[in-house]
Order: structure tokens, then sequence, then C-alpha cells
């Protein structure tokens, strides 16, 4: 059992290292910012602090406990108290994914934003993706505060905004995070270009038709 678990984790630490570089490809991450994790049975591993997105050893790649101890490889990004908050009250999330993608990014710097759901459902893709996405008051980097307030939306969302800060998405594996991120981030870059010109959104009733049809929960 010992060898099957280790022969896993060490699948997941590749397939993070390959799947990050993609969001360092897109432009989703640049220089050492952002951070992922995933879920394992026995812990979780995460991307080490500093580190380029782009260019992540596996062997590096940080593994903690659930009660928070660094078990293996380089030390864990310093928000990882934010992944941790939303692995406890989001027990379907296995992967989170938390960048400053440019477009979401600027988004969060916005005034007068709906703090319950700060982008409306421009797209039904944006709706299939994220559903609803929460907006969290700003906290200087590194503040545990965070992970509280995190931890306060009683994972209703599967992902939120960080003020003048950026996104952080949650979903089932890290493939579906990424992918997450990226419709987040288009559908900000939409949510700009269309600022101050008359705009339809999806109404309630179609909203309602898609978390029907594809079986959201939000």
């Amino acid at each position: 059992m010992t060898a099957i678990i280790h022969t896993e984790e060490n699948r997941q630490r590749e397939s993070l290292a390959t799947l990050s570089k993609t969001l360092y490809e897109r432009g989703l991450a640049t220089g050492s910012s952002g951070n992922v994790s995933v879920r394992l049975e026995d812990g979780w591993l995460m991307t080490p602090t500093n580190s380029c997105l782009g260019t992540l050893d596996p062997a590096k790649i940080s593994k903690l406990s659930w009660s928070g101890e660094h078990l293996a490889g380089d030390p864990p990004s310093k928000e990882a108290f934010l992944h941790s908050a939303i692995y406890e009250t989001r027990p379907q999330a296995g992967a989170v994914v938390h960048t400053h993608s440019t477009y979401t990014a600027a988004v969060s710097c916005l005034s007068g934003l709906d703090p319950a759901n700060c982008l409306p459902p421009l797209t039904p893709y944006f709706v299939m993706k994220i559903g609803r996405l929460a907006l969290i008051r700003y906290y200087r980097p590194g503040d545990k505060a965070l992970g509280d307030a995190v931890r306060a939306l009683n994972g209703k969302y599967s992902a939120v905004l960080l003020s003048n800060h950026g996104p952080v998405v949650s979903a089932k594996n890290l493939e579906s995070a990424i992918y997450a991120s990226e419709e987040l981030e288009e559908t900000s870059k939409i949510f700009l270009l269309l600022r101050n010109a008359p705009t339809s959104c999806l109404h309630d009733a179609q909203v309602d038709e898609l978390k029907t049809a594809f079986k959201l929960d939000f």
C-alpha cells in the first residue's frame, strides 16, 4: 500500500509541475507569482515559496499534512493557509489555483463590486466553470486573517476574488481548476471591455436552466 501511495504522489508531483507550466505559458502567472496545490490522501502538495510556475522541479514541490506540518520538498508558499482554508470548507475540492492574472486582478481593484457575486453572468461558460464569484476585502499578502475570511464563506463558492490581489479557484482536479481559472480571466477581460456599454447578461431563468442541465451546485 505504501508503494502505491508513493507512486500516486509522484504522479501528482509530475502533473502539478506540467500543468502549472501551462499557466505560465498562457500568461496567467508571471515571475514567481501565484501558487497551486493538489489534494492527496495523506495531505497535499503545493508549489514552493518564490518558485516560478514555469520551471517547477517535481521533487522540490512541497508536501504538507492536514495539520499544516511541512513534510517534504522545499518550504511551501506563504499563502499555504489560504489553500488549507479552501480544502477545509470544500471537501469536493481536489486542487486550488491562485494567480495574479492581469484582467481578473484589474477587476479586483474596481470599486462598487457586489461582494456576493462580483462578476455578472456574461456567458454560459462563466456560469458553468465558476458560477458565482465572491469578493473578499483586502488583506496584505501572508495575513492569515484571509484564511478566516475564506472559512467564513462556508465553502459556498468554488472561486473567490481577493481585493487588489487576484483570483483563487478550486475544482475537483487540477486540470479543471486551471480551465476554470482561464475562463475567469477571459470573462474578466470581457467585463472590462464592456464597461460603460449597454450589456445583455444572462437572466435568472437562463442561469437556472444551466444549473439544471449541467447539475451545477452553487
